[in-house]
């Protein structure tokens, strides 16, 4: 099992002066700490226009900030909004070849298409083609990674001449590619490409190991052919987060903060009416938690097995891996027995301290995270030889990277 810590840069209302400043530094510092402790990825969102929910709208500028603070955590982008009128993927390509050089071979290129219509009616992308949308720009995108020159695109959305897209990354042939999925049939989806899925749906061990048998049933197969020009076989899930000792003390200092990241998430994706620099999330969040699945007396339950969300009378209150060290250890064990590769941990949301987050970071990786490390090594040895015949087997199906004309030529421009 891996580690990672997920970032929206929550910040919920009300605002005063300097608060997105101390935001984002004390992100780079919670980070740098990880850095130091061991965790493996950092996870970075990209939305816009998503008030309180995320003021990730640059994780590009962020992440670079990042590999000058750190020396091994992986930079993931968690994700990429890749719809054209979000991200030409010229564009897209430039930053992740960028930031893998300054990185020093660290990136991880996470992809999506977006669904809030926040994001998606103010950048004008069509809700109907949005994944057609996504599934071209990652063929164009992982071409311009790998091609030299880039031979041209003429495709359903997307239309570009030759050019050599500069500069290249450091890994070789491009960053591991995942998607956002939400969903098992995009988890499925995943395997057919062969990419990692980044799921971001709060789903309990036991339902995560259907998924997960699926997806690496599917990486074996015939439909797996490959977007990039390298497999990344792997599943990470989501879970709020925070550790202490005294289990009263993690719930009073972590569960607040992850019932707004899901009654935020939700206000954006489901059920809000939103009026632009206008609405307070946070004082609708205090007022309605509980008609959501956010009651705080029902996850506020003590010595129990923790689970993703916790159940009373047919009533599901969000939980996750917020609990003691013990209690996470095992919570931890069930999604390793389930397959699981990677728990990306929330911490920064709602009105979570930074103070308690990097308290809770340090404790976790003293007490816990150690022992998972050293299965992880094996684990992942033999998963890899395991997969090794179906993965060249798949990128034998992908068609190869392509030559550009020979005979073409930029003129350069008419002089005055």
């Amino acid at each position: 099992m891996r580690f990672g810590l997920f970032y929206e840069h929550q910040m919920s209302k009300p605002w005063s002066d300097g608060d997105e400043y101390r935001l984002l530094q004390e992100a780079l510092d919670q980070i740098e700490l990880a850095d130091s402790l061991g965790y493996d990825y950092v996870w970075e969102v990209e939305h816009h226009f998503l008030e309180e929910y995320s003021h990730s709208s640059a994780p590009e500028v962020f992440l670079a900030a990042v590999s000058q603070r750190t020396k091994n955590i992986r930079l993931g982008h968690g994700i990429v909004q890749l719809p054209f009128e979000v991200n030409h993927p010229a564009r897209v390509a430039e930053r992740i070849a960028t930031l893998d050089l300054v990185s020093g071979g660290r990136v991880d290129f996470g992809t999506g298409e977006s669904s809030s219509e926040a994001e998606l009616g103010g950048f004008g992308v069509q809700r109907a083609f949005k994944r057609d949308e996504w599934n071209e720009a990652l063929d164009v995108v992982t071409k311009m990674l790998t091609e030299v020159p880039f031979a041209g695109y003429r495709g359903k959305f997307f239309n570009m001449v030759p050019r050599n897209v500069i500069p290249k990354p450091m890994q070789v042939p491009h960053p591991p590619l995942w998607v956002a999925c939400s969903r098992r049939e995009t988890i499925h989806l995943a395997a057919t490409k062969g990419i990692g899925a980044l799921s971001f749906s709060f789903i309990e061990p036991e339902a995560a190991k259907e998924w997960v048998d699926d997806y690496y049933e599917t990486i074996k197969s015939e439909n797996c052919i490959p977007a990039g020009f390298a497999v990344n076989p792997q599943i990470a899930c989501v879970l709020p987060f925070m550790c202490h000792h005294d289990e009263a003390t993690a719930i009073e200092r972590g569960l607040d903060g992850a019932h707004f990241f899901g009654y935020s998430l939700a206000h954006f994706y489901i059920f809000g009416q939103h009026k632009p620099g206008q609405t307070d999330i946070h004082e609708e969040f205090e007022q309605r938690r509980s008609l959501f699945g956010f009651d705080k007396n029902i996850a506020s339950r003590q010595g129990e097995p923790l689970g993703a969300q916790v159940m009373e009378n047919g009533l599901g209150a969000l939980r996750g891996a917020i609990g003691t060290p013990s209690q996470l250890r095992d919570l931890i064990a069930r999604y390793e027995q389930a397959g699981i590769d990677q728990i990306i941990f929330v911490s920064q949301c709602g009105r979570n301290k930074h103070e308690h987050i990097c308290e809770s970071l340090k404790l976790f990786a003293d007490e816990v995270m150690g022992e998972f490390h050293e299965r992880a090594i094996e684990i992942e040895a033999k998963k890899e030889e395991e997969l090794k015949p179906y993965v060249e087997k798949a990128l034998q199906r992908r068609e190869p990277a392509r030559q550009s004309p020979v005979d073409y030529v930029i003129g350069a421009a008419a002089q005055i």
